[in-house]
């Protein structure tokens, strides 16, 4: 069996990311999975905007999930990890936030991204083999 790529990252709640009742904004919850997962791809020397101009792939997300656990707090010190789960056909990513020092986790979530070619617009079928690589497939 591969192993797996996986990264981890720290994030401190800002208090912008609040909502009315002062928990982290549902939404919010996407931007953290964001950060690590591009601290992932840079960990696998990826680099998305010079990957585009250098072969005119892009790699939209489309599908998401996300199951929120527990409340999110105002500077709740917070560890966002991602693993790579598959990047043959796409990529899929599994997330898990957990609050610093503690085993519970708080969100957990999902993402799936496939490649493009621009400017048709043509959904690939396949990762291509480099960036499949450097995720472990």
């Amino acid at each position: 069996m591969e192993s797996r790529k996986t990264c981890e990252v720290a994030i401190k709640v800002p208090f912008h990311d609040l909502d009315p009742m002062n928990i982290v904004w549902h939404g919010n919850l996407m931007k953290y999975f964001d950060v690590a997962r591009f601290a992932l791809l840079d960990q696998c020397g990826i680099d998305l905007q010079a990957y585009f101009e250098k072969t005119g792939y892009l790699f939209p997300i489309i599908k998401t999930a996300t199951k929120h656990i527990i409340a999110l707090r105002n500077r709740d010190e917070l560890k966002c990890k991602v693993t790579v789960l598959e990047a043959r056909v796409k990529i899929v990513m599994d997330f898990e936030i957990r609050r610093k020092g503690q085993r519970e986790i708080c969100a957990k979530g999902r993402s799936e991204q496939v490649a493009v070619l621009y400017p048709q617009m043509e959904m690939m079928y396949e990762i291509p083999e480099e960036i499949r690589k450097l995720l472990g497939f």
